[in-house]
């Protein structure tokens, strides 16, 4: 029971991250059709801070190094700052299905990253599983819906996606990094209360479209995406990423398009052919490879 515990349960946390991520992309969708994507950014650190504010007396237990306040403001500018204003701008361009399979990519470069920063190893059969599950990324993104007015600008809103993926690279190695001296839980609230800041004072910005009337469906979505990906998807990803090498942790972001694709199917009306289910499973067969391999 020790072994499974210490082996699989990390997994399992990062699975169940890896569908609130897959449902975030819908959410914010739904609540960008009505308020400002600022706004909604900022509705949901907010919400996450908040939540976070009832486990005060835990996280005031954790002390701080002097010089670790750069690493730990660095981190939280590549995620949630830099991430949320490209994830905002792709998510107003292109479909919530084509932003989730960008997200493929993350993996290859964190796998890179961590080889030439983190010193880890990474095995070939890894690195075989990760283009596995990119190639069935790459397979969902071409059978995917045809654009529509909800993705005015699909080409422009991917690259908005990459360069959001490139803000996660840099976040997931700082916070390899911190794990080894702070909690994943730690880490997450530092997270939620530095994306507050500084998209709260974004809200001032003369282009900052501030919310004029109250919708039921978009104010849910934004709890949705502090109270449950903010505060609890992090965690879990933030946990699952101090309790094994990075490289691994992140082979598991390519279940995210196969979670968004479903979730966009069953909540937006999305397409989702028979193609895309054998892509699907191209997808999870990559991640199953990629676990196997990795130097512990």
């Amino acid at each position: 029971m020790a072994f499974i515990s210490k082996r699989w349960f990390p997994v399992v946390c990062l699975v169940l991250a890896m569908f609130l991520w897959g449902g975030s992309f819908i959410a914010l969708k739904i609540a960008f059709r009505t308020y400002d994507p600022m706004v909604v950014i900022f509705g949901r650190m907010l919400v996450a801070s908040v939540c976070f504010l009832l486990f005060f007396r835990r996280l005031k237990g954790e002390a701080i190094a002097g010089g670790e306040w750069k690493g730990i403001l660095v981190m939280g500018f590549f995620e949630p700052c830099l991430y949320f204003v490209f994830e905002a701008r792709a998510i107003e361009n292109t479909t919530a299905s084509q932003a989730g399979m960008i997200t493929a990519m993350l993996p290859l470069m964190v796998a890179l990253a961590a080889v030439f920063i983190l010193k880890e190893r990474l095995h070939l059969r890894t690195l075989f599983g990760f283009l596995v599950a990119v190639a069935g990324a790459v397979l969902l993104s071409v059978t995917g819906q045809k654009p529509t007015a909800s993705a005015p600008n699909a080409a422009l809103g991917n690259f908005f996606e990459f360069l959001a993926m490139v803000s996660a690279t840099g976040y997931t190695i700082s916070l390899k990094k911190l794990s080894e001296r702070h909690s994943a839980f730690f880490l997450t609230a530092v997270q939620a209360l530095i994306g507050a800041v500084f998209f709260g004072a974004l809200l001032f910005l003369p282009g900052t479209k501030l919310p004029d009337h109250v919708d039921i469906p978009a104010l849910v979505a934004v709890g949705y995406l502090g109270a449950i990906v903010t505060m609890g998807a992090y965690f879990l990803y933030n946990y699952g990423v101090s309790r094994m090498p990075a490289s691994r942790a992140s082979a598991f972001v390519n279940l995210i398009p196969v979670f968004t694709l479903t979730l966009g199917w069953m909540i937006l009306g999305e397409t989702f052919t028979s193609m895309q289910f054998a892509a699907s499973g191209l997808i999870f067969l990559g991640v199953l490879l990629s676990q196997k391999g990795v130097e512990e």
